[in-house]
């Protein structure tokens, strides 16, 4: 039996995926997919254009960033409440997510304007309309996973006003699922605005 087991090939192991769990692998593929294209056409299009120029990373970017990488942390946070079964620990680290992911996107928005007051403009060089272009798009893949955590958080506070529900929701390998998909797709994008922060930096 354990033989059999190991024996699964990655096609197999696809097939005994849930399929939101393949949904959302495909989509992170794909996105990567379209995050590599424009990073290497970032590279490409002559990353130290801005140098010299007397210009710096906005501010902003900086302050998202730190946002960001707390908002790993309370994503974090929401899984092992989950396994604590602590409903409210859980739904407190759910706000404290989808707050810091609306504050990064506010922030990131400040940044396009500070890179406006600087002369860098989305019509401008190619380098400087990248900077739109790849914080822009992340933003709205950042986006989509947070309208997704609002929809779990309005559930999660029905489910609480409800014992039984509440027990049903905890117990629920469904509910834990969806709970581990969305911290790892958080995490992701964590991680990909992490990598072009640092190329926005070697662009200045």
């Amino acid at each position: 039996m354990g033989n059999t087991k190991e024996s699964k090939t990655w096609f197999q192991k696809l097939e005994s995926l849930h399929p939101y769990e393949t949904l959302l692998y495909l989509g992170m593929l794909g996105s990567g997919l379209i995050f590599l294209f424009l990073v290497v056409a970032f590279l490409f299009s002559g990353l130290r254009q801005l140098e010299g120029l007397n210009h710096r990373v906005p501010i902003a970017f900086l302050i998202s960033t730190m946002l960001l990488i707390l908002s790993g942390y309370t994503a974090t946070q929401m899984r092992l409440h989950y396994q604590e079964e602590n409903t409210d620990k859980l739904q407190a680290s759910l706000r404290n997510t989808i707050l810091l992911g609306i504050s990064f996107t506010c922030f990131q928005l400040i940044g396009w304007m500070e890179l406006s007051n600087m002369g860098i403009s989305f019509t401008g060089i190619p380098s400087g309309s990248f900077l739109y272009v790849l914080s822009g798009i992340h933003i709205f893949h950042l986006l989509g996973a947070m309208v997704f955590a609002l929809i779990m958080w309005v559930q999660l506070r029905k489910y609480q006003r409800d014992q039984i529900k509440n027990l049903v929701m905890l117990t629920n390998p469904f509910e834990k699922m969806r709970i581990r998909l969305f911290t790892f797709y958080w995490h992701y994008m964590d991680a990909i605005w992490l990598v072009l922060f640092f190329l926005f930096v070697l662009s200045f």
